[in-house]
């Protein structure tokens, strides 16, 4: 992730969202995850993240993409490294294209139940994974279901990267549902979770981002939600939003 942050496809789109934030002056705009301090005023544009686990898969993952890339539109994915061999051009197009990319364990497992040696396995495996395709990164963690303990803080190596707001896009498939269940709730500096891996969250998930654009929303991945908040990714730390007046 390094490096990456404010790269590829959502730059343009970032520049236009952040010129009022950033204010005018040299260096403005600083490498995501390099501790930027930003000023957040009354009128700045509202951020959002938006997330999806349990990925990748070739059809719903790729068109997913191909959709994000059209309207310039950043993500963060959470990644299953069984998943991973045979779609890793997917990957290196993920990350060109300027999406965060992170771990959510090889097997999806719920890592309170995890040894610490199973817990260094599941994760370290599929970061290992990513490092080979795309090179030293930080690949934060996403815990399957959401759920972590005192050991789990410790042993993540990094921020614990949960969410605000949840459509349970896998329950019911239901893409008008999901839909409204995001758009009727979504407020400045929520993080959105959904899954790639179901036709009916991609179809959900570029309406949401057209219904937010016409806000006047931001989409920025979560790296770039924590620089732009002035806020340091901490390891254990949880994260579910960065609404302004609770930072």
């Amino acid at each position: 992730m390094r490096g990456r942050g404010l790269r590829g496809v959502g730059l343009g789109l970032l520049i236009a969202c952040f010129a009022l934030t950033l204010g005018p002056g040299p260096g403005a705009v600083q490498p995501v995850g390099g501790g930027a301090r930003v000023e957040i005023r009354e009128g700045d544009p509202p951020l959002v993240a938006l997330t999806f686990d349990d990925g990748p898969r070739s059809t719903t993952t790729g068109r997913l993409l191909e959709g994000l890339a059209l309207r310039e539109v950043p993500a963060t994915f959470f990644l299953v490294g069984e998943r991973i061999a045979g779609n890793e051009e997917l990957i290196r197009e993920m990350a060109s294209q300027g999406h965060q990319i992170g771990v959510h364990t090889f097997d999806h497992v719920r890592v309170t139940e995890l040894s610490r040696r199973e817990f260094d396995l599941q994760v370290s495996k599929t970061r290992a994974l990513l490092t080979d395709i795309l090179g030293l990164g930080d690949y934060w963690l996403r815990p399957p279901y959401g759920i972590v303990d005192n050991s789990v803080e410790q042993w993540a190596d990094g921020p614990l990267i949960l969410w605000s707001v949840d459509p349970e896009d896998w329950k019911d498939k239901h893409t008008d549902r999901i839909v409204a269940a995001v758009t009727g709730q979504v407020k400045d500096g929520d993080i959105i979770l959904m899954h790639d891996i179901y036709y009916t969250s991609v179809d959900a998930a570029l309406r949401i981002v057209d219904e937010l654009l016409g806000r006047g929303y931001c989409f920025v991945t979560v790296e770039q939600l924590m620089a732009l908040r002035g806020v340091q990714p901490e390891k254990g730390a949880l994260y579910t939003a960065l609404v302004p007046g609770d930072i």
